[in-house]
């Protein structure tokens, strides 16, 4: 039995997100806060949401903040094997309700305090002075000063402190009765251990963080399929990755079932000596047939897509690939009939298409470009002749990717590589003025997810995919539910 509802008869062809809509139910629901986002993808993450393993994308704030949020980031599999270490400790060290704070010392720059502070939604700097906190910088109190001058010199003394066992609704009217912004967390012995600002104590009440076994953040690494894959597998594992990427963008293939093996072999054996349980998730697919030889090699998890990122030129150059939701729609109903989940992996643009992708059957969703303009993603802040701020990104089938892929290979190899690629090197993926940040981003993307679900009548996401109804639309029908921001 067809687990989605079609409002007609199931088509004949193929769809993707723009080819459908979802029709209202009979709901019971009063409040979209009455709906759970628990993901169904079984690593029950309170956010079904995944920051994609794209070196554009996620790095140490990017998981830190996801996994804040409910959510989770994976590292590339392109960083190397120390960095990914010391990137997952810093992470794991993170305080699962505060924001990592920008600290900068006394003598720095203005200059580099605002190319810091860009790195962080929360646009502050903690100022420390032998690890004590002595002031904050933001970007209005360096205007009109030179970039030369020092933090000291800019920096407000006025700073509100509360303990880090303040409840967000303390912290909340601590900043509201000193007309303040952020609060700084310092606890018993001065040590600062983050900050919080009044939209972050209201997102704290709204979502709860993704926590391992310790109470720590959660966090993911992508593993390639070439090499010694046992070795690289261990590798992720000992550097406390909560649960292991086996990519490549063709998923059905031999060396990924092989790698595969290698990869549950090593894992189980991870597990027996730490009695700690580690999901596999494998891909690409996008067929049943995939599923099934996947998780049968060992894959707990099924990432589907085959050319429906923003970076991706497979279909366009080969001519290969799948329609989105008739993939995921597919995938997950194979998945669901061997006791596994599929992630929706591409082709993510607006809500509409998460809650679309998570009424078809999928556990979670994993967002590429989109979550690459914010201030959590790897790249630096760049501005093009109008001032407006963007970032780069770039497919991880590019050349740019694939140079990064094969840093150890000869010069020749490496040039063969090269003429083999798959994927835009360098786009420009603009901040939303509005939603600068991933969490301006989750906010949005989840109110719209709640929404959909109370349409459905659901209170969760397993019933949201057994209650939602889909229809088909025609182009124009999909252009009369945009929004018109002027008149016409």
């Amino acid at each position: 039995m067809d687990h989605v509802r079609f409002l007609n008869d199931r088509p004949a062809h193929d769809l993707t997100y723009s080819d459908i809509f979802m029709v209202p139910s009979r709901s019971d629901v009063t409040s979209r806060l009455d709906v759970d986002l628990t993901s169904t993808d079984g690593l029950a993450t309170p956010l079904p949401l995944v920051a994609a393993n794209m070196t554009a994308v996620s790095g140490r704030r990017m998981a830190e903040t996801m996994a804040r949020r409910g959510g989770l980031a994976v590292f590339p599999q392109d960083i190397p094997t120390d960095v990914v270490a010391a990137a997952i400790t810093k992470v794991k060290a993170a305080h699962p309700i505060f924001d990592t704070a920008v600290t900068v010392a006394p003598t720095t720059t203005l200059g580099e305090t605002l190319g810091l502070i860009a790195k962080r939604s929360h646009g502050v700097a903690v100022v420390l002075d032998g690890g004590a906190v002595v002031g904050l910088v933001t970007p209005s109190d360096a205007e009109g000063m030179d970039r030369f001058a020092q933090a000291k010199d800019v920096m407000s003394t006025d700073v509100t402190t509360v303990s880090p066992d303040a409840v967000p609704e303390d912290v909340f009217t601590t900043l509201a009765s000193h007309h303040q912004k952020i609060a700084v967390a310092i606890d018993g012995n001065g040590h600062l251990i983050g900050v919080m600002s009044a939209k972050g104590a209201l997102r704290s009440k709204i979502y709860s963080p993704a926590l391992d076994h310790e109470g720590r953040l959660r966090a993911g690494v992508a593993v390639g399929i070439n090499g010694d894959i046992a070795a690289k597998a261990r590798a992720a594992l000992a550097a406390g990755a909560d649960v292991m990427v086996m990519d490549t963008a063709h998923g059905h293939q031999e060396k990924m079932i092989v790698a595969l093996r290698h990869a549950a072999a090593a894992r189980d054996e991870f597990e027996q000596q730490t009695g700690r349980r580690i999901l596999i998730v494998a891909g690409n697919v996008v067929t049943s047939e995939g599923v099934g030889d996947l998780v049968a090699a060992g894959a707990d998890i099924l990432k589907v897509g085959v050319g429906p990122g923003a970076m991706c030129t497979t279909r366009m150059q080969t001519g290969v690939g799948r329609p989105q939701f008739s993939a995921v729609l597919e995938c997950a109903e194979a998945a669901r009939d061997l006791g596994t989940a599929v992630w929706a992996d591409g082709g993510i643009r607006h809500p509409r298409d998460v809650a679309l992708a998570l009424a078809a059957g999928a556990g979670s969703v994993m967002i590429g470009s989109w979550f690459a303009g914010t201030h959590e993603s790897t790249g630096d802040h760049l501005s093009d002749h109008k001032g407006r701020v963007y970032k780069e990104s770039f497919g991880m089938a590019s050349a740019r990717a694939v140079r990064q892929r094969t840093r150890d290979h000869s010069a020749f190899e490496r040039a063969r590589a090269a003429l083999f690629e798959e994927g835009i090197s360098s786009s420009r993926m603009y901040l939303d003025p509005l939603r600068p940040g991933v969490e301006d981003l989750l906010d949005w993307i989840t109110s719209g997810v709640r929404s959909s679900a109370t349409y459905a009548g659901a209170r969760n996401l397993t019933d949201f995919a057994e209650r939602a109804v889909i229809g088909i639309q025609s182009g124009s029908g999909y252009e009369e539910g945009r929004p018109v921001d002027r008149s016409w």
